[in-house]
């Protein structure tokens, strides 16, 4: 991979673009800045929803690992032409989907974030992978098929299958200890 940083306070930046790691450097507005940032956040917020969990969870295990290919993706994002990402992040994602599903109840409402703390942190993390995978498609959509180290496709699908995860972990979460998912409740008009 590049080169790391040996220092933070490089200034380079204060002109309003950013360097990635082949050397190039783009503007700060660019879609495929934006779309590092909202993966960083998103990486963020599933360092708070960790912090929240016991330590010997067993979803400490998927967050894990979820962060570390989080940090794939965005290296890929950072190196134009580098590939980290396989299906095989994908499958597992969609393991620990079915493995957390399989002892919820249907769905019969709709449901609003919350329930505890570690659910609605779980929440959070769900709604800014939907940003991520709203920004991915903006940088897929602005990347024809002749641009050169185009995004990964494949990080469209590992996004859009982990903000699933995180909704059916947050349902999972919501009922540890005895406690439920909120539920909305619509005002119905007589």
């Amino acid at each position: 991979m590049g080169n790391r940083l040996s220092k933070i306070v490089t200034r380079t930046g204060d002109t309003g673009s950013t360097g990635l790691g082949d050397g190039s450097r783009l503007r700060k507005s660019d879609a495929r800045v934006d779309c590092m940032g909202d993966i960083d956040e998103l990486n963020s917020w599933i360092g708070m929803l960790r912090a929240a969990l016991a330590t010997d969870d067993e979803i400490q295990t998927v967050l894990s690992q979820i962060q570390h290919d989080l940090f794939d993706l965005g290296g890929e994002l950072a190196m134009p032409g580098y590939t980290a990402l396989n299906d095989d992040m994908v499958l597992q994602l969609d393991d620990a989907l079915e493995d957390l599903n399989a002892d919820l109840p249907p769905i019969k409402e709709f449901i609003l974030p919350g329930g505890n703390e570690a659910a609605a942190r779980c929440h959070m993390a769900r709604t800014v992978a939907r940003r991520a995978e709203r920004t991915y498609v903006a940088l897929l959509d602005r990347e024809t098929s002749a641009t050169e180290d185009k995004a990964n496709p494949l990080g469209l699908q590992y996004l859009n299958r982990l903000s699933d995860l995180f909704f059916v972990m947050a349902r999972s979460l919501a009922r540890r200890d005895g406690g439920s998912e909120v539920l909305w409740q619509t005002r119905r008009k007589k």
